[in-house]
């Protein structure tokens, strides 16, 4: 099967994926707890404005028809509008808004913590049961043991109040504006607006961010790689490589390395849609507002739309990063055809 078919199937088999968690989802967020239209309303209300308003949300309608009213406004593009986080702000909108801020720290977390994780797992592996490699692994249980966010508040607190090196809260310096909106990411739109200066500015405001989630996510990452280097530099290839003479950084890095690339890519990948759902609490720690804190506001206000159209988001995000993963297995090993 050629990539191009491997590809189109791996969609075709998502509709069903989106599908069900579409379902889910919006069965569950109707069940919860709380009624927005008294949310929407406020504290003082009559019995004829809320009726009203229960009616102008489509609230009154059985669920099996709200259902299959908020399909049918998906197929055409209408995401809804915000009934409570903010009133009448298309959902579509307030999402990109936030998911472009989440999206930047998880890729740039992921990308720190796989160069430096892998290449710290291969050092591990091969010096085994070393003091360097007993430093490396007690690094590694450290980063799997800690809380994400007491790790966010110790990095806060050290290197952004004691040694303010770097800003502890927001994602821009306060007086700064944004740049115009052309696709919800702060990097590219201030990039296409010519508006240099408030990428540094960005980036000054998400190392602390960055640095927290890329320690809780390189623990894995290098206990991953250092197994599979472990089980790897057993095999008798390896051993036939160093028997013809090949120098040890050429067996490290072009025989043993890339055999053992498939289990940990595949841990970041899965890294990396955790992140993507999961930064919810470094996001609070620093206060950078993005997809994680509008989650947790809309649950508050039981915003239905919003929560649904998040879930969404993070869905196709995390099945889009599985898809490359898979692709990524094809270009390491080349026995592995579609």
């Amino acid at each position: 099967m050629s990539m191009v078919k491997y590809i189109i199937r791996r969609f075709v088999t998502l509709l069903p994926v989106l599908f069900g968690v579409i379902t889910l989802t919006f069965i569950l967020s109707r069940l919860m707890p709380g009624d927005p239209v008294a949310a929407y309303l406020g504290d003082r209300w009559t019995n004829e404005e809320y009726l009203r308003v229960q009616h102008l949300l489509g609230l009154d309608r059985p669920m099996i028809e709200q259902f299959f009213v908020y399909l049918g406004n998906l197929f055409i593009g209408n995401w809804g509008v915000s009934v409570t986080v903010n009133r009448g702000a298309p959902v579509w909108d307030l999402v990109l808004d936030r998911f472009g801020r989440t999206f930047d720290i998880t890729i740039l977390s992921i990308v720190i913590s796989s160069v430096i994780g892998i290449k710290t797992g291969v050092i591990s592996a091969t010096n085994r049961n070393n003091p360097k490699d007993t430093v490396l692994r007690g690094t590694a249980l450290v980063g799997v043991a800690v809380p994400v966010f007491w790790m966010g508040m110790i990095l806060r607190y050290i290197l952004g109040y004691l040694i303010p090196i770097f800003p502890g809260l927001n994602y821009k310096t306060p007086g700064i504006g944004d740049p115009p909106i052309i696709t919800h990411f702060r990097i590219i739109d201030s990039i296409l607006s010519g508006q240099i200066y408030l990428i540094w500015d960005y980036l000054y405001h998400l190392v602390l961010p960055v640095a927290c989630l890329s320690f809780i996510t390189l623990a894995g990452i290098i206990r991953q790689t250092r197994s599979s280097m472990l089980e790897v530099l057993e095999q008798d290839y390896v051993r036939t490589a160093r028997a013809k003479g090949c120098e040890e950084k050429d067996v490290i890095n072009t025989h043993a390395l890339k055999n053992a690339m498939i289990p940990t890519i595949t841990v970041i990948g899965l890294n990396f849609g955790y992140l993507l759902g999961g930064a919810i609490l470094t996001e609070s720690t620093f206060n950078l507002n993005g997809i994680g804190a509008l989650i947790i506001v809309a649950i508050i206000n039981f915003d239905y739309w919003i929560l649904n159209a998040v879930v969404f988001c993070i869905t196709i995000a995390f099945v889009i990063v599985n898809l490359c993963t898979d692709l990524v297995y094809g270009f390491i090993d080349p026995r592995i055809r579609y």
